[in-house]
């Protein structure tokens, strides 16, 4: 075999991802606050990008990023007095001294953050607890170990034993702590499970040994199953004197240690605003607290008239400035990209905007990509994460894209439209009969909507129904 070194050429396609599609796509999969963490983010490293201001006119944003010089009038206040004024009872009613009062230029204004109460954490409140009990250096222990092993819904995660062990004391010493500290605020905390949970706020309502507490205590799988026929003949008590009991046990508290919660609620910060103006629909970009980017004509003018710039210093600047430019640029063409998206939806979801979501029709990403010359993955990365405020509510861009499900006769209706159907009967189900999925099958079918019985149950678990056995009412 004879070994040898040949040239040859070769011509080829090749799909390459230039740094300005890659920022593009970047941007493109952002939700609105993902996107102003990225713009802020991009202020702080990049020299060459900066923010502009509402004040500066917009002649100031020329192509070479010079803003001309401005006069500025000075200010002046002019007084007039007025004619009419009683100058006879001025000195009266005006001139009195009243009560006069002497600040010292020396007093400190006090912090903003002295007057917010931070919350406090579920811990802090039973340490709080558990030190106004007096403990003892060994009862404290026992009761921090308790305390740092809750989770957030304030049950104990561990065995009492191991507790006791940790902590160099008896079970029953560890217990005695434990048994303090489920009397506690709020009530139920430091369980070890439901039922003693409940068990702990059936106690404290003083309702130990009646219907309530049986049920706790050996029925709750049946409580569970709602089946209150197999709880009466257990107890051998009234159907009326189960409903007042299962009436209490619903307003006890599963969960004591949520109302504790750090968790801060995320709110839905739409991306798009669709108006209805008349007969017309108008869509608006939402662009508040969006920076207004451009680039510095500093590093712009340095790079026309410095010639001696070193070469590391000249490729620096030039790359941020490049950089700084791909930015704006993927901005507005993401901005317009969602807008044309959006714009195809209103046009094949016409009927939905105006008249709500038994009207939205079978869609898919084919459709929009098609309509607007666009590929079906970008598309998908428009509608993903990016939220629509329309007069119907706030739905997320991907919501307008469905299966079709068949009806008896006619055209197709959306999967969506049949989960809203499906929740509407059950809402006006009757709660001590409620409809199986079988029934809601039928009532559908009988409304012309062909669905099978799984496919019901599928969307019920969608929309997190639970099943009949489980929706009873006593």
């Amino acid at each position: 075999m004879v070994l040898e070194l040949r040239q040859q050429l070769k011509l080829a396609q090749q799909l390459i991802m230039t740094p300005q599609l890659q920022m593009a796509i970047k941007l493109l999969q952002l939700n609105r606050l993902e996107l102003l963490d990225t713009v802020q983010q991009e202020l702080e490293e990049n020299p060459a990008l900066e923010e502009l201001q509402e004040s500066i006119p917009v002649e100031d944003q020329q192509e070479s990023g010079t803003a001309d010089e401005s006069e500025v009038r000075e200010v002046t206040i002019d007084e007039k007095i007025a004619d009419d004024v009683d100058w006879t009872h001025y000195l009266e009613e005006y001139n009195s001294p009243g009560r006069t009062t002497f600040e010292s230029e020396k007093r400190e204004t006090p912090n903003f953050e002295s007057f917010l109460v931070p919350k406090k954490s579920l811990q802090e409140h039973l340490l709080w607890q558990l030190l106004m009990t007096t403990p003892t250096p060994q009862e404290e222990q026992v009761g921090s170990l308790i305390v740092g092993n809750l989770n957030r819904d304030g049950y104990l995660e561990i065995p009492i034993e191991d507790v006791a062990e940790s902590c160099s004391v008896s079970i029953e010493e560890a217990t005695a702590v434990l048994s303090k500290m489920q009397k506690f605020d709020p009530i139920g905390i430091c369980a070890r499970d439901l039922k003693e949970c409940l068990s702990i706020q059936v106690e404290h309502l003083k309702l130990s040994n009646t219907v309530v507490s049986q049920i706790i205590e050996q029925h709750l799988t049946h409580l569970q199953n709602r089946n209150f026929k197999a709880i009466c003949k257990a107890l051998k008590t009234s159907y009326d004197e189960v409903a007042k009991a299962v009436s209490i046990i619903r307003g006890l508290e599963p969960k004591p240690g949520r109302q504790f919660s750090d968790e801060e609620p995320q709110y839905i910060n739409p991306d798009i605003f669709v108006y209805k103006l008349g007969d017309e629909f108008v869509i608006w970009i939402n662009d508040d607290g969006l920076p207004k980017l451009r680039v510095n004509s500093f590093y712009k003018n340095t790079l026309k008239s410095s010639k001696q710039l070193p070469g590391g210093a000249k490729d620096y600047v030039n790359e941020k400035m490049r950089s700084a430019a791909w930015l704006i640029r993927s901005i507005h063409q993401r901005q317009k990209t969602i807008y044309r998206v959006m714009e195809s939806i209103l046009k094949f979801q016409h009927e939905f905007f105006r008249k709500g979501i038994s009207h939205l029709k079978p869609m898919v990403l084919r459709e929009v990509a098609e309509d607007i010359g666009m590929h079906e993955s970008t598309i998908s990365r428009v509608t993903t994460n990016k939220y629509a405020h329309t007069p119907q509510g706030i739905f997320e861009l991907k919501y307008f894209f469905n299966s079709s499900i068949r009806r008896v006769s006619g055209e197709a209706i959306a999967s969506a439209s049949v989960q809203d159907k499906i929740k509407q009967i059950i809402e006006n189900e009757d709660p001590r009969k409620p409809f199986s999925d079988d029934k809601i099958a039928k009532i559908l079918k009988a409304s012309n909507i062909d669905i099978a019985r799984r496919t019901v149950a599928k969307y019920r678990e969608i929309m997190r129904v639970l099943p009949s056995n489980k929706r009873k009412q006593i």
